[in-house]
């Protein structure tokens, strides 16, 4: 499974740099000179490698120059294509209260009393925070915010929730 650890999204300057957003919590090394990067092209372009040649932050943002990349021309042809790594190669570590989407996804997910309410499908990160998109057994979704009082067990084999009233049966 492939994890997104950035997204173009213009070009800058007539040099052929790229303004990326930052979707990693290790952008250093990530992102490093010398790294090659796995590109999904937008519009299904396929994938590409590209090497990062130079890195920096202008204001408050991620500028990469590639070495495949010579002018404005091209890097305004990257803008949507991701930057990918495989899940395998990294984990959540050993902080308890931090995952990987990929390691959320699939999970079986029942409240505390232990009724079966369906698998997470995705996780959705909005801006007031993370929503778990539950598929429930017949194919309806269900929409979980991803908190400590509404979900209080996470396991590798299970996630426990304490909904309350309404979240589950929004006609109640």
């Amino acid at each position: 499974m492939d994890l997104v650890v950035g997204r173009v999204a213009k070009s800058h300057g007539v040099r052929g740099e790229v303004v990326v957003d930052i979707r990693t919590d290790d952008p250093a090394s990530r992102f490093a000179p010398g790294t090659d990067l796995r590109g999904r092209l937008p519009r299904g372009g396929g994938e590409k490698t590209f090497t990062v040649t130079a890195a920096r932050h202008h204001a408050g943002r991620l500028l990469l120059s590639l070495d495949e990349v010579a002018d404005r021309s091209a890097a305004d042809a990257l803008r949507g294509t991701l930057f990918l790594i495989d899940s395998t190669d990294v984990d959540s570590g050993d902080d308890p209260d931090e995952f990987y989407d990929h390691e959320l996804e699939g999970l079986p997910v029942s409240t505390i009393d232990g009724a079966a309410v369906g698998r997470v499908a995705s996780v959705l990160h909005l801006p007031g925070g993370e929503i778990l998109a539950v598929t429930t057994p017949e194919g309806a979704e269900v929409l979980i915010p991803f908190v400590r009082e509404i979900v209080p067990t996470v396991t590798s084999e299970l996630i426990e929730i304490d909904p309350p009233d309404g979240l589950l049966d929004p006609e109640a």
